[in-house]
């Protein structure tokens, strides 16, 4: 019965009174009888009775007892897992992905788009990643634009200044020279071998090495400090929800939504503390640390290469929400974006 009265509560927005559930139920109770679980119910915690209306809605406890008792039951449906892939990959097969940045923006906008709700995916750092390949490319104003591929075939790239004007070919070689020595190892562990060899008095004249060492020592220790992006998709979808009626409320919301830093600390601190194996993570209302998030529901997950967890995403929403679709939509595009990141065939899921 509390699932039926919180799946009414989710569709309509409104209290849930001891008449609706008697009509609803299959079990043919009378009102009265439906009253008398309804007052357990609430005793118990489960409910709560707004202003003095007859009905009930479901309480940060109803609903935290009513998402662990779906989680079995959140798959996305064939239509939609097919929808989802081809919003997020298209025609072009995982292999053929070049931009991160095109990437985790379409997962952002799909996570938005089915749960109707604020997406989030914070990118991974690719400080941290191991690299494939790199290359130096002098622009005319005098900067170095550094191009990094990583090993699950992501490409970013930064711009970054130094002192001394340096030629295409000497950026060549320098490139090259750290192509053929640190390929597979991530950026900052090439920065630190870097200097381990200049620090040897044979290789103080080594010129590849001291313009590597000119480029890195600006452009991937910038990289190594620097936060992973935040894709947000969907804030205005905050408005429109009945919940967030509070103009104050809405400006302090939409005020997290635009502070990079904290959403990457919300979402990390909800993956770091998933338990083992867990897909999903839902925080609902008071479970969310940040004051602004106590009327809120947090469902997040993590995309990882390999055995190493790179990146987190998640949706954002009212403590009234369909939690089965949100849940289905942040697991399976968590898992989809892994399969984009290591090239294996979308029609690999399951």
């Amino acid at each position: 019965m509390l699932a039926l009265l919180i799946r009414t509560h989710i569709t309509t927005g409104e209290p849930v009174g001891s008449r609706t559930i008697s009509r609803m139920s299959s079990e043919g109770l009378s009102s009265a009888t439906v009253r008398n679980i309804i007052a357990d119910l609430e005793e118990a915690g489960f409910l709560e009775q707004p202003h003095t209306s007859a009905g009930r809605v479901p309480s940060d406890k109803g609903y935290r007892f009513y998402v662990d008792h779906i989680l079995d039951q959140t798959r996305l449906s064939e239509h939609e897992e097919t929808a989802i892939q081809q919003g997020l990959l298209g025609e072009r097969a995982p292999a053929n992905w070049t931009s991160a940045d095109q990437l985790m923006s379409r997962a952002s906008h799909l996570l938005s788009q089915f749960s109707q709700n604020v997406g989030i995916v914070i990118s991974p750092n690719i400080a941290y990643d191991i690299i494939k390949h790199i290359d130096f490319v002098r622009l005319s104003d005098g900067r170095i634009l550094v191009i990094t591929v990583s090993r699950a075939g992501l490409v970013q790239d930064r711009l970054v200044r130094i002192d001394e004007d340096l030629t295409q070919d000497e950026l060549h070689g320098a490139a090259n020279y750290l192509n053929a020595n640190f390929s597979g190892l991530s950026l900052v562990a090439i920065r630190s071998e870097l200097l381990k060899r200049l620090s040897e008095e044979k290789a103080l004249y080594d010129r590849l090495l001291q313009i590597a060492v000119m480029i890195c020592e600006r452009g991937v220790s910038e990289t190594a400090q620097s936060e992973s992006e935040v894709f947000v998709e969907g804030a205005s979808n905050i408005v429109t929800k009945p919940e967030f009626g509070d103009i104050e409320k809405i400006r302090e919301l939409l005020h997290v939504f635009e502070e990079k830093g904290r959403l990457i600390k919300i979402l990390n601190e909800c993956v770091d503390q998933m338990v083992q194996q867990q897909a999903v993570s839902v925080r609902i209302g008071a479970e969310n640390t940040l004051p602004t998030l106590r009327g809120c529901a947090v469902i997040t997950s993590y995309y990882s290469y390999g055995d190493q967890i790179i990146g987190s995403l998640g949706v954002v929403g009212p403590v009234r929400m369909e939690y089965a679709r949100a849940i289905g939509a942040v697991n399976f595009i968590a898992r989809l974006l892994e399969q984009a990141l290591a090239h294996t065939p979308a029609g690999a899921l399951n």
